[in-house]
């Protein structure tokens, strides 16, 4: 039975584990953060190839009975006042759920069949010719036949095994931010916008969302109180309902801050080691990241069974069929998009949402990225 350490428990990682435990593979995943990410954006499948491979997994029954619905969202201005409509059917894809929810589905599935360690991180790879030798911040050094980061578009595994963040993520030039509050604003999800600055409120469960253009930041991720400042500069002065979600803001104890950023790499596995989800073809906000890690998980496992263990055929395979594939991960800047620079630039967007042409064109568009590959029966 080979050994797989899998680095991430979001989403791709126990995907991943879950394929790799059914094709009689030994797993472990870790995870830096203490405990799953509850809440979240809500995520989208499109097509019917996401949909196959969520039924495949046993789990479309599932996420349809937890799936938020793709919910139409108003663009409103200063007063309130609706200028455009951004349709539920192009926001919430074919199926669409809170992110914290599918990991638990994910989680649940997985974890009677593999081993999960939190709060802890691998701090060096060093592959030998019969495997990879792993150390963490806590855990004991182990050796694993395998290796795969499923740790997002900040990878850890990607910096120790390919080399520094810079080589490979591409800053897009925007910021966008969740955050959980207590306050209520309304049943109807609202976006307002100034030039360069998004800020969305309202709809059942949502956190607050926003989006804003800004060089690199130099920040910790994991520090609430610096994330908050962050984002109160960045909103200082803004009109519509933000004073007062700025106070809840700093009154949260969840916040998640990030770049809209790219990764752009030139190979998916270098040895023992693979690259799974936005580790390894990620565009934040570009709305394929779920369905890609999804399906990315399936081929990866299935190829590694249908190579009866060989990493370096299984790899090569997974390569060839994905690249094709996730070429949607290399187009497209959401931020803006949804944070335009210019007073004239957001009015030629909010026409385009007011479109039922273009936006079913766009639609139909994403619909068709997400069954461009041929799935295999492992």
């Amino acid at each position: 039975m080979r050994n797989v350490l899998i680095s991430g428990a979001g989403i791709g990682g126990p995907a991943l584990a879950y394929w790799l435990t059914r094709h009689g593979y030994k797993v472990t995943v870790v995870e830096k953060a203490p405990a799953l990410r509850p809440g979240g954006q809500a995520v989208d499948f499109k097509g019917e190839t996401h949909l196959t491979v969520l039924r495949r997994m046993g789990i479309l029954d599932d996420v349809r009975r937890l799936q938020t619905g793709g919910t139409d969202q108003e663009v409103v201005d200063t007063n309130g006042r609706r200028l455009a409509v951004l349709p539920g059917e192009f926001t919430g894809g074919a199926l669409e759920i809170r992110r914290g929810d599918l990991a638990r589905i994910l989680y649940d599935r997985t974890a009677s069949h593999c081993e999960y360690v939190f709060g802890d991180s691998i701090t060096s790879l060093t592959e030998t010719k019969g495997g990879v030798q792993v150390t963490f911040e806590r855990t004991a050094p182990r050796t694993y036949d395998l290796v795969v980061g499923a740790d997002g578009i900040h990878s850890n595994v990607r910096r120790l095994a390919f080399g520094p963040e810079s080589d490979y993520v591409r800053h897009l030039g925007y910021y966008y931010a969740l955050v959980d509050v207590e306050g209520d604003f309304g049943r109807t999800p609202q976006m307002y916008n100034e030039p360069g600055r998004l800020v969305a409120a309202g709809g059942p469960k949502a956190p607050v969302f926003f989006v804003f253009a800004s060089p690199p930041l130099t920040y910790d991720r994991y520090d609430n109180e610096q994330q908050k400042e962050i984002l109160a500069r960045a909103y200082r002065g803004m009109g519509w309902q933000t004073p007062r979600i700025m106070e809840e803001v700093r009154r949260s104890g969840s916040v998640y801050l990030d770049s809209i950023s790219q990764v752009r790499i030139d190979r998916y596995a270098e040895g023992r080691v693979a690259l799974l989800g936005d580790a390894g073809y990620g565009n934040t906000l570009g709305g394929f990241g779920s369905g890609l890690a999804l399906v990315g998980a399936y081929v990866l496992a299935g190829e590694l069974a249908a190579a009866s263990g060989d990493h370096r055929t299984a790899f090569a395979e997974y390569e060839r069929q994905f690249r094709q594939y996730a070429k949607i991960a290399k187009n497209g800047n959401a931020g803006p998009f949804l944070a335009p620079a210019t007073p004239s630039r957001l009015r030629m967007r909010n026409r385009m949402f007011n479109s039922s042409f273009l936006m079913g064109l766009m639609t139909k568009m994403g619909d068709k990225f997400a069954t461009d590959i041929a799935l295999k029966s492992y």
